[in-house]
């Protein structure tokens, strides 16, 4: 937690330590939490998958609706149930344009990362860029 000089705030929610301390203090919306999450869950299916299966291939989505990203719509309606009495909401298409958008956002940091630390794993973020756009 940070003191900003007349609030708190939780940093480094993300594990983005790349990103410069100046744009992680930023109040940003919490579906960018959300798209962290799911970007998460995303990334544990297709390791998993990779691990078992070998590199070469691509999982069905059947296989991915079974290991975790296939949960991804309930978890952000529980989420946006929750938060509903909190923050207005958008309207449903705003709501998908903002998540796509910060889904996209992430998933282009994580390639970044993969092609300068884990080169073998890019594929995972690029899956994630297809589904997105």
């Amino acid at each position: 937690m940070l003191y900003t000089g007349d609030d708190f705030m939780i940093i480094d929610f993300e594990g983005e330590p790349a990103r410069p301390l100046r744009e992680r203090q930023m109040k940003r919306s919490p579906l960018q939490d959300v798209a962290g999450m799911l970007r998460s869950f995303h990334y544990a299916a297709y390791a998993a998958y990779f691990a078992e299966a070998g590199a070469e291939t691509l999982p069905p989505r059947r296989t991915l609706a079974l290991t975790g990203t296939g949960g991804s719509p309930s978890r952000l309606r529980t989420y946006l149930a929750v938060a509903e009495n909190a923050v207005p909401a958008p309207s449903p298409d705003d709501l998908r344009l903002l998540l796509d958008a910060h889904l996209l956002e992430k998933a282009v940091y994580e390639l970044g990362y993969e092609l300068n630390n884990r080169p073998a794993w890019v594929r995972i973020p690029l899956q994630g860029i297809l589904q997105t756009i």
